[in-house]
């Protein structure tokens, strides 16, 4: 399973667009956008999980235009441990 973050979306950008869009490419397991604890608004990135078709996704849909946006994505880095 292959984790993507996905950057530069707009706040308006839903979870099932996120999966409607990577699903061009592959089976998308499960789809993420980021919001902030107190607002509840999106902080304007996200993860999407695939199995297969990842590779595929971040060539043909980084500089994407979504939503007025040009998406960024990539390979996600693993989470880093906290210090505290």
């Amino acid at each position: 399973m292959t984790n993507l973050y996905v950057g530069n979306l707009s706040w308006t950008t839903t979870e099932t667009e996120l999966k409607d869009l990577f699903s061009q490419h592959g089976e998308v397991n499960s789809t993420n956008i980021i919001q902030d604890r107190e607002t509840g608004r999106s902080r304007g990135f996200g993860f999407v999980e695939m199995d297969q078709g990842a590779d595929e996704a971040v060539e043909n849909l980084n500089g994407f235009d979504l939503n007025g946006r040009n998406i960024k994505v990539n390979i996600a880095k693993p989470k880093r441990e906290s210090r505290y």
